[in-house]
């Protein structure tokens, strides 16, 4: 077994299957807390750290939505959403609320095990770029995980986070969908993911200032994203 030394934080009522998973992750190496109702959860997130959050949006005293949009406005912890609602609105409508990826139930094993090793890869510490890269009105602290947009430090999930360093590092260039999708959610995109569009959404309007503002993150038919150094007037 190998160790990781991440902590994870696990909520789901359904006391069967958090056991489990509780086994599966210690099984791989993490230590794993758990918890069965959401509000004592988000009480222990204000006062110990977390590498990593793993919510069922069904939870009885408080649903995963309300958990995250109360989460996101102090805590940028990844999060990790398990939904049985097979939509794909309910999946997207819990990503603009702050979670990073989601995954249906029942679940794949591995493949939540693999998500989970994607997020946590991508939000380790950056120590092989530049730490004071910009562009425009950009500018990326790598080694704090931060940017600042206008002088102003951006809220930002894990996921906004990886795309917007990944969009600043190309200086302009435009990233393929397909590379922006490997990186900030760890897996290769599908015809039907728009996962990343959303994502792209929740950015414009956190670098919005005001209605009028064009935004500054452009795409590309066919091809995919890129910065502009300042929105046009």
């Amino acid at each position: 077994m190998e160790f990781h030394s991440h902590r994870i934080l696990l909520i789901d009522d359904d006391v069967t299957l958090c056991d489990g998973l509780s086994q599966l992750l210690n099984n791989e190496g993490y230590f794993v807390e758990s918890f069965h109702y959401a509000k004592p959860a988000l009480e222990v997130c204000k006062i110990k750290p977390y590498h990593l959050i793993i919510i069922d949006l069904m939870i009885s005293d408080m649903d995963g939505y309300s958990f995250l949009q109360e989460l996101r406005r102090t805590d940028q912890t990844p999060v990790i959403v398990l939904t049985a609602k097979g939509e794909e609105s309910d999946r997207i409508h819990g990503l603009e609320y702050g979670a990073d990826d989601y995954i249906a139930k029942p679940f794949n094993s591995r493949e939540l095990l693999l998500r989970i090793k994607a997020i946590l890869k991508r939000t380790a510490p950056d120590i092989l770029i530049n730490q004071n890269s910009a562009f425009g009105k950009f500018s990326l602290d790598a080694h704090h995980h931060s940017i600042t947009y206008r002088n102003t430090l951006l809220e930002l999930t894990g996921a906004e986070y990886t795309i917007l360093k990944s969009l600043i590092l190309a200086q302009g260039n435009v990233i393929s969908r397909e590379l922006l999708t490997e990186q900030a959610l760890g897996r290769k995109l599908t015809p039907f993911d728009r996962a990343l569009d959303t994502h792209i959404s929740n950015l414009r309007a956190k670098l919005a200032h005001d209605a009028c503002d064009k935004p500054v993150i452009r795409s590309k038919r066919g091809s995919g994203y890129y910065l502009v150094e300042a929105a046009a007037n």
